[in-house]
């Protein structure tokens, strides 16, 4: 089975951030030094947030189109791009 693309990036997204949020934890209780925080969760979190738009952005789009479909109506370019 073949995964969709932007399933895999927000899943590649989903598990670097959950990735790094743990070493940056286990770093910070070795270390006793939580300055990174202020930087890097901010940015991966921004990150997660864009993927998960996106992907929701396509999902409600592909929807859309499927609806229209299924009830036998026309598709134009207005459908597609709201």
């Amino acid at each position: 089975m073949k995964i969709e693309f932007s399933k895999f990036i927000f899943w590649a997204v989903f598990l670097l951030v959950l990735g790094v949020t743990i070493f940056a934890c286990a770093l910070m209780w070795h270390t006793g030094d939580t300055s990174g925080l202020a930087y890097l969760i901010p940015a991966l979190f921004a990150e997660f947030a864009t993927a998960t738009g996106f992907y929701y952005w396509k999902a409600k789009n592909e929807n859309r189109i499927k609806l229209l479909k299924k009830h036998k109506l026309d598709i134009d370019k207005d459908d597609i791009e709201r």
